[in-house]
């Protein structure tokens, strides 16, 4: 064993930088600052405070403030929602079951089929109703419902505003900062990913990057949610940040359609990698010009009349890219240079991400309806006094964890987290709460021990999830109450009860597993389709940004699967269809005066659709398609039409992206 973490310059407190100092400061004085004003003014359970103000504890002004908002309406939903559901069924305790059920169910599956504010505002509108319902089993009047339900929304405003108040004392760095530094280092990484892509070399990693990089423009997209809501100049130009990331996202969508071109022409002569090298240079420069890339474009562009249509057609994509990204640096400095007054308009493109898997978000909610019913049914059979406390923890389990990717883990982790406190508490409670007459003398002990578990989340980041769920859960375990409570069979018994609610929704999500990676797959997959089958129509409901949007929803979906076939295919079918889509709306822009060349174009409409379906792609029809297109390009490329010349690079790009779903045998179907 190693004892090396022990040595001076390894302890937290002493590794930690000024920013996580002031982290670990900001949420703990938080913390301590709900408990002291919630138990000052005779709150009913002082601690939830405590837990509030843990909960939206957040690195940024954004996301604190984000967060907070949607606890608030969480909250006053969730409490509202308790009191008429209660009120009217408080008396026939299986109208309570299934009322409380249904309402729990409704919450998860909403929360699954939103995301960011809304998911967790119907989160928190969930089991803020659990929190309230469970606690008012054993009352007699209705009146005291009431009480109940004020007393846990003051509790979580408490903490909300306290966690506030800290943040504005001690502030995190700036969100719109971190945003704009993010979004100038993801053009860079831009640029090192067309280098690994663009050139003579198969990149053996080409597959993991693609996603790589994916994921990170979509995370990148989280931080202007969070600068939306701290800064008023970026919330203002949302639109400008929201059209530069589809438009990143455009970027890698035109790299993997680039690279299908080159690994589809082998004897692409080498003074085009060259040009991709110098235009990649180029690109990097912070004032670089459309005039300066047109020199070098021009080295290796053909004449129509004389040229090889592949390389036209692979020049012309790649001037498409340098435009395209030119155009992203252009509305990032104007971004930077913005008048306080002035608004940028860019063009319109929808939000990113607003997708949602209803199929797993029905299951979800199936599941939780499912585990609160069975916990309900034991506790109305058994009539054990410390059920509701166990019924709250299974409903925040299953409802928090059910849109996780690894719901299993999260909740053996939470039980992991519960038998830890179960012995912390103990020995906070028993032998030091019980020496103190004075909640300041308890603080002078939390405080200390707080900052230092904040600290192990910040240094720690493999275990950063179990020391912060300590840091969450702390206060309801440790249960400051005025009075307080000294019972060992109280305090005990109600530990249990916590820890057998979490494994209630353990035995849930056992019984009802999530969809497994594969079934998760082949369903993101014919979603996918259906949307490249709907850009096929002559009037499409989407547009080419909204496909995209939804198609890079599909493929972040598997980024934390261990499932590598199934991520593999994910990718794949998402780049082909990306690529044909783009070729689809090129050739819809495409015009010739020529009847002949119209019907050609139009005979591309009808191979798309002939091949690809929603079930999967039709074998057996693909070899001829790829055989047809191949001869279409040589009887097109022997014209010296110039039009003919341009149609014959578009159909050797569909050749191109469509080869490639000939290189393995399609997913297996769902079994």
């Amino acid at each position: 064993m190693s004892w090396q973490w022990l040595a001076w310059e390894n302890l937290p407190w002493i590794r930690a930088s000024a920013a996580q100092w002031r982290y670990a400061l900001r949420n703990t004085l938080a913390m301590c600052l709900a408990l002291s004003f919630a138990y000052s003014v005779n709150l009913d359970q002082p601690y939830w405070a405590m837990t509030s103000a843990a909960v939206v504890s957040f690195p940024t002004v954004g996301g604190a403030i984000s967060k907070s908002l949607g606890r608030i309406v969480g909250s006053l939903i969730g409490a509202l929602a308790a009191i008429l559901i209660a009120g009217y069924t408080l008396n026939d305790p299986w109208l309570f079951t299934f009322g409380f059920a249904t309402w729990l169910g409704f919450c998860t599956w909403i929360a699954n089929l939103h995301q960011n504010n809304v998911a967790y505002a119907f989160s928190l509108a969930g089991y803020t109703a659990a929190l309230i319902a469970f606690s008012t089993v054993n009352i007699t009047e209705s009146s005291q419902l009431w009480d109940i339900a004020q007393a846990r929304v003051c509790e979580a405003i408490t903490g909300i505003l306290c966690a506030g108040l800290m943040m504005m004392l001690l502030p995190s760095t700036s969100d719109g900062d971190t945003l704009m530094t993010t979004l100038k280092q993801m053009q860079s990484r831009l640029l090192e990913h067309a280098r690994l892509l663009l050139n003579k070399q198969t990149a053996e990693n080409a597959q993991t990057a693609h996603e790589t990089m994916i994921g990170q423009i979509l995370t990148t997209n989280l931080l202007r949610i969070q600068a939306y809501w701290s800064h008023y100049r970026y919330r203002r130009q949302n639109s400008v940040l929201n059209y530069v990331l589809h438009q990143q996202l455009r970027l890698t969508g035109v790299l993997s359609g680039l690279r299908r071109m080159l690994l589809n022409w082998p004897e692409a002569p080498d003074t085009v990698y060259t040009a991709i090298e110098a235009l990649l240079t180029e690109l990097e420069q912070p004032w670089c010009t459309k005039h300066t890339l047109a020199k070098i474009i021009h080295t290796v562009t053909p004449s129509i009349s004389q040229g090889d249509y592949r390389q036209i057609a692979f020049v012309t994509r790649l001037r498409y890219f340098c435009w395209l990204y030119l155009d992203v640096q252009r509305w990032m400095r104007l971004l930077d240079n913005v008048e306080h007054n002035q608004q940028l308009r860019p063009p319109k493109v929808p939000a990113l991400a607003l997708e949602s898997d209803r199929a797993e978000a029905l299951l979800s909610a199936g599941r939780t309806f499912f585990a609160i019913v069975l916990g309900c049914t034991f506790q109305i059979y058994t009539q054990w006094d410390q059920g509701p406390a166990a019924l709250t923890l299974t409903a925040i389990a299953c409802v928090l964890y059910s849109s996780v990717p690894s719901p299993s883990s999260s909740v053996t982790l939470l039980l992991k987290t519960l038998l830890i406190l179960c012995v912390l508490s103990f020995v906070i409670k028993f032998g030091l709460m019980v020496q103190v007459n004075q909640l300041w003398q308890l603080l002078i002990v939390l405080f200390p021990l707080i900052v230092t578990l904040q600290l192990f989340k910040l240094l720690l980041p493999k275990r950063a999830a179990l020391w912060g769920q300590i840091v969450v859960f702390m206060g309801s375990f440790i249960s400051v109450s005025n009075p307080p409570s000294w019972d060992y069979g109280t305090v005990l018994n109600g530990d249990i009860a916590k820890v057998c609610g979490v494994i209630f929704a353990w035995l849930a999500f056992v019984l009802i597993r999530p969809s497994s990676d594969d079934r998760k797959s082949l369903r993101h997959i014919r979603a996918i389709r259906r949307g490249f089958r709907d850009q096929l129509r002559p009037k499409p409901s989407a547009s080419p940004n909204h496909f995209e949007s939804r198609l890079y929803f599909h493929i972040n979906q598997l980024k934390t699967s261990q499932n590598t076939q199934a991520k593999l295919w994910l990718l794949r079918w998402g780049v082909v269809l990306q690529n044909s889509a783009h070729i689809v709306w090129e050739l819809r822009a495409w015009r010739t005066s020529s009847t002949a060349l119209r019907a050609q174009r139009d005979r591309c409409f009808q191979i798309l659709e002939s091949i690809i379906s929603e079930r999967g792609v039709h074998a057996t029809q693909l070899k001829s398609v790829l055989t047809e297109l191949t001869r279409q390009q040589a009887e097109l490329a022997a014209s010296s039409d110039p039009d003919s010349i341009r149609l014959a690079g578009i159909l050797w790009r569909l050749y191109c992206s469509l080869a490639q779903l000939s290189h393995a045998l399609p997913p297996q179907e769902l079994k």
